[in-house]
């Protein structure tokens, strides 16, 4: 379990900041800064790098990408800098929060799994360094984001007891729990073979 040593406001404070870092949704700000149109109305309706890039633009789907995992991992390295691993802990989980349900957006956001990326890199490189190959490695030979993105965080509790960091192991299993949650449409897809691959326009 991780060290929740500090006052439970501490950790409230960074739970909240890390769901306000979370629903920063990057995805409609640079669609609307390159003229590429309202997300919601785009493919999937999703605000992640996946329906970006469906879109044309590759470079706003990388900007997404890096945007959406850099929030997560940012929310995770300061509350860890500043309350230690139980708020670093609770951080990342509401981050994951605020990208999945943004405030400003009507509790209608994406499907995490850039954020979850992000956040596994900063919380423990090596585990987000596992989750990485997974989902490129899913990635190229299926070309299924989705499955990618199961793959990846469903394995994420495997990786951290590997290595010893039983410390993170229920904090993996709820974010992979949500993002199943999040995918369950998709995975009602890829079982009847009708989900749309990674490049393919909506």
């Amino acid at each position: 379990m991780p060290d929740f040593s500090h006052a439970p406001t501490v950790v409230i404070l960074w739970a909240v900041i890390g769901y306000l870092l979370g629903s920063i949704p990057f995805g409609m700000i640079l669609a609307k800064a390159m003229n590429l149109g309202d997300l919601r109305k785009i493919g999937s309706g999703n605000i992640g790098a996946t329906n970006v890039l469906r879109t044309g633009n590759k470079k706003a789907a990388a900007l997404t990408l890096i945007f959406d995992g850099g929030k997560g991992a940012v929310a995770v390295l300061l509350a860890r800098a500043f309350a230690g691993e139980g708020a670093a802990q609770a951080a990342a989980l509401f981050a994951f929060f605020g990208h999945c349900f943004p405030v400003w957006l009507g509790f209608k956001g994406g499907k995490g799994v850039a954020t979850f990326i992000g956040i596994m890199l900063a919380i423990s490189w090596p585990i987000g360094l596992m989750v990485c190959a997974t989902w490129l490695l899913t990635a190229v030979i299926s070309r299924y984001s989705s499955l990618s993105a199961l793959l990846a965080s469903g394995l994420s509790p495997v990786y951290a007891a590997l290595i010893g960091r039983h410390d993170l192991f229920m904090l993996c299993v709820l974010l992979a729990v949500l993002i199943y949650w999040r995918h369950w449409a998709n995975i009602q897809r890829l079982r009847s073979g009708t989900e749309g691959k990674i490049g393919q326009k909506g």
